[in-house]
């Protein structure tokens, strides 16, 4: 199992097997007689949260959809099912998510854990939509939490994997929707001064990516959805950007095939939703990913710190994309009751100059009380991370309690969690 690298080839994990179970007595007969183990997911994280150096456990053979209610409008799937997988399914049967991420192609326990999410000021993490959760305890228990029963499930449900393995969810649904994606062109930096709400709010989901290599975010990604009022019609100007008069990829000299349909044409949510389409490689593929959240109203302020380091981060980045996203209740969310502004970093595949240019992007984001995803790469000190989590001394007894003897804890919780 050494030789197992992460999607990206940025991260080689160190476990001694790969496990893959098809069923629920199977998972329990394994953890039970493991000492160490982690849940691998669809291989998006980027740093070494999913690794130990024991047993590692991948879902990816319980992927089925359990349970569509209608009356309840839920879902309950196996973790390991991809969200284009389920996507399909839903749609196929009138329902959707209320939002994605970038990529389809990554699991639902995976995504959920590490609390991803898509764009918009009205949609939160795709932890939100997590109504229950079974897991399986470092002894075999299983458990199940559903929200608004049991008081730990805010705690849980972005349980960074340190908790159990968890099998199943039900997450809600709403009726399928029909979406329009246009991109625009050259949006100038000082547009946002005074109207960064007004271009944030008008649209379902909006995206602006820059290469920070001139005060312009070079493509804005807006995508309507269809039947709500003003959304349906794409402008001819978005705030003195253009239309594209072609498809685009936001990465420079990449294929617009992978990238999700735009130019205005209606389809359904979950080919306009995330960026990249499922069939093709996501992205630039050979990449570095980092990305830090700060409060919503801090927005220009961040653009505008991290602007002073432009000629840094340029020659490193592929592209940079900055998207909105509301406030959960999760405790381990970096959204956790606060809307948030997500700053994100698609960099070259050159670690050691990455790594020295972190320190100094973190520093520039520091009066706003920046957070990092919890999957990307990052060099904050733990005692920074942990000042930001006010719950983060209750996820913590909460981690004890259900896995007293640390079977599912690895390097990473115990540096910036535990200790």
């Amino acid at each position: 199992m050494g030789d197992q690298l992460n999607w990206a080839g940025n991260y080689r994990y160190c476990s001694t097997e790969l496990l893959e179970p098809k069923s629920l007595e199977e998972v329990k007969d394994l953890v039970v007689s493991r000492t160490s183990i982690r849940v691998l997911g669809s291989r998006h994280s980027f740093n070494g949260i999913a690794d130990t150096a024991g047993s590692q456990l991948s879902l990816r053979k319980m992927n089925r959809v359990i349970e569509l209610d209608r009356v309840q409008r839920t879902v309950t799937v196996e973790g390991g099912i991809r969200y284009g997988d389920l996507c399909r399914y839903l749609e196929d049967h009138g329902y959707a998510l209320h939002n994605l991420a970038s990529l389809p192609h990554i699991s639902v326990a995976g995504a959920v854990a590490t609390a991803t999410h898509g764009s918009g000021d009205l949609n939160a993490g795709l932890a939100s939509s997590v109504r229950a959760i079974e897991l399986i305890k470092s002894d075999g228990e299983v458990t199940v939490l559903t929200r608004g029963i049991d008081p730990e499930f805010d705690g849980a449900v972005v349980g960074l994997g340190g908790l159990g393995v968890v099998t199943k969810l039900q997450l809600d649904l709403v009726h399928s929707f029909q979406v329009s994606q246009t991109v625009y062109d050259r949006l100038p930096f000082s547009a946002l001064d005074s109207g960064i709400d007004e271009i944030f709010s008008s649209a379902y989901s909006v995206s602006l990516f820059t290469n920070w290599a001139e005060p312009i975010f070079n493509q804005v990604w807006v995508k309507r959805k269809l039947g709500i009022n003003g959304e349906d019609e794409a402008s001819s100007d978005f705030f003195g950007a253009s239309p594209a008069p072609e498809k685009r990829h936001m990465v420079t000299g990449q294929s617009v095939v992978n990238c999700s349909e735009q130019l205005g044409t209606p389809g359904p949510w979950y080919e306009r939703l995330p960026h990249f389409r499922m069939e093709f490689t996501p992205s630039a593929g050979n990449e570095l990913q980092s990305e830090y959240f700060v409060p919503r109203q801090h927005a220009v302020e961040a653009i505008r710190a991290l602007g002073k380091l432009s000629d840094r981060i340029s020659p490193l980045l592929f592209i940079s994309e900055i998207r909105t996203i509301a406030a959960d209740t999760l405790w381990m969310s970096p959204c956790y009751r606060q809307d948030s502004v997500g700053l994100h970093f698609t960099w070259k595949p050159d670690w050691e100059r990455v790594r020295q240019l972190l320190p100094l992007v973190e520093r520039e984001l520091e009066p706003f009380g920046v957070r990092p995803h919890w999957a990307k790469l990052f060099t904050m000190e733990p005692e920074m991370i942990q000042g930001r989590y006010e719950r983060l001394a209750d996820f913590r007894q909460l981690l004890l309690r259900y896995d007293p003897i640390g079977k599912f804890r690895n390097t990473f919780l115990d540096h910036y969690i535990m200790h």
